[in-house]
């Protein structure tokens, strides 16, 4: 079973995630696709380790290519999140910018074949109506086109609004 959770920055997607999978049992897999890349990164990090501390999750922290990537068993996996992860497929550590669709769905791919569940976190972007410089607009549509592919994969896709999950399709996990 794939969810997919979509919202907004800080609109409680990682809370609520984390909740759902402490309720499934067997083996849990944080998937950390965030780079460090500075001080402000570093501290969300941490809080993001303080946030799943005590909850059963094995952290694995995971930048790129998640396509050869191999959990130790199955059980429930938590990415966290696709925005971070097409971030560092798209752009080089030199300055290079590539395509990283099918790179990034394959690895999701992989990713579920392993899984009993896979929660997917990715954040909505492109709705506010900013005209942005050539990269990111290049980074927002990219992202759009993963979001809207895992979504047409996921069982159940839930937007987080203010912490509150709405379903968008399949139904709300108990």
């Amino acid at each position: 079973m794939m969810i997919l959770l979509i919202g907004g920055s800080g609109c409680g997607k990682s809370y609520y995630a984390e909740q759902l999978c402490e309720k499934i049992p067997g083996p849990r897999y944080y998937l950390a696709a965030m780079r460090p890349y500075g001080e402000e990164s570093e501290k969300r990090i941490l809080r993001h380790r303080q946030m799943r501390e005590g909850k059963g999750f094995e952290t694995v922290e995971r930048y790129t290519d998640y396509s050869s990537l191999k959990l130790p068993s199955r059980g429930t996996a938590l990415l966290e999140c696709v925005a971070n992860l097409t971030a560092n497929e798209m752009f080089g550590p030199d300055g290079s910018i590539s395509d990283p669709v099918s790179r990034v769905l394959s690895g999701i791919d992989a990713l579920a074949a392993q899984c009993d569940t896979l929660v997917v976190i990715t954040n909505d972007v492109g709705s506010d109506g900013t005209v942005y410089p050539d990269s990111t607009q290049a980074y927002i549509g990219v992202l759009g086109r993963i979001n809207a592919e895992l979504a047409r994969r996921a069982d159940t896709v839930m937007e987080l609004v203010a912490g509150i999950p709405i379903v968008l399709k399949g139904k709300l996990p108990s």
